[in-house]
């Protein structure tokens, strides 16, 4: 059986269900944008998070697949898995948390929603999808709500949330090429295979970036709220939200999965401002909707 960790060829979960597990995704990976904050940067520097989230996450990972039936890579896939790695687990994350440490939640939650115009994007240059002309003005519009958000507070390297942003739109741009990417592989393999090869491959990637910054952690003076932060950003938003992703993936196709990353901004934007203190202004509202309304554009089939 190709997910015996995963569902039961017996039992076929209610779509109350599905669609909880979705939901429970979208929370860990809304709310992540604020509590890994905590961590980031006074306690752990950017690039040391993420090999610290990437050696403990490709261990649980590769724990859990030893309780699968093992499953033979064929050589000639090693150098996609490499490509795969280094856009999905590598760049996007280093893009991502450098970035959300210069950044506020709210704006990194809205940029993210992003990911599916630049997939179109990616896929159409990899001559995989088609352009049409409703496609094509959802690009313009999504594009036009981004430097709007991006620019509005002005273009300056040393703004403090300019730099940011860019980061968590290449974060974006990175991972929308590595779902391109990964698509053969997930049809030829069993997604835990897939996934702690990438996740391997990416912390190797990693060790150059963030072993001096993990190094240079002061473990001893590093609080309570900080150790969670950090557990809650491997186990919850990482660990648990591929698996519960991969489990939906048997049940709905992947536009249904796609559609909760809408909810993201809202649950980061309502996290950020009822415990971080963060404040939404209307202007963030107005452009994070024309966002919106392009990447629908984009998506709507």
């Amino acid at each position: 059986m190709q997910y015996q960790l995963l569902s039961s060829p017996l039992i076929v979960p209610s779509k109350f269900t599905v669609h909880g597990a979705l939901f429970l995704v979208a929370l860990l990976y809304g709310a992540n944008y604020s509590i890994a904050k905590i961590a980031l940067p006074e306690y752990i520097s950017p690039f040391g998070f993420i090999l610290l989230r990437l050696i403990v996450a490709t261990a649980l990972f590769w724990l859990l697949d030893v309780l699968n039936p093992s499953e033979k890579i064929d050589k000639a896939d090693f150098w996609l898995f490499v490509k795969c790695a280094f856009f999905g687990a590598a760049a996007n994350m280093l893009f991502f948390f450098k970035g959300l440490s210069m950044t506020n939640p709210i704006n990194a939650s809205v940029i993210m929603t992003l990911t599916p115009i630049v997939v179109l994007l990616t896929a159409f240059f990899m001559k995989q999808e088609k352009m049409n002309l409703k496609k094509i003005v959802g690009v313009m519009v999504g594009a036009i709500g981004a430097y709007l958000l991006i620019t509005k507070d002005g273009i300056s390297l040393t703004q403090n949330t300019f730099l940011g942003d860019i980061l968590v739109l290449l974060n974006g741009s990175t991972y929308a090429v590595y779902l391109v990417l990964v698509k053969p592989l997930m049809i030829k393999y069993k997604p835990t295979t897939v996934i702690k090869w990438v996740f391997l491959f990416g912390m190797l990637m990693c060790v150059p970036f963030g072993t001096a910054e993990l190094a240079a952690v002061e473990w001893p003076s590093i609080p309570v709220e900080a150790w969670l932060s950090v557990a809650y950003a491997v186990v919850g938003a990482t660990f648990l939200v591929y698996l519960l992703n991969i489990w939906a993936l048997q049940y709905v196709n992947a536009s249904v999965v796609g559609i909760y990353i809408y909810l993201q901004p809202l649950i980061a934007t309502v996290v950020a401002v009822a415990f971080r203190g963060d404040k939404l202004e209307l202007i963030t509202v107005l452009y994070a909707l024309v966002i919106m309304i392009g990447v629908f554009m984009v998506s709507r089939k």
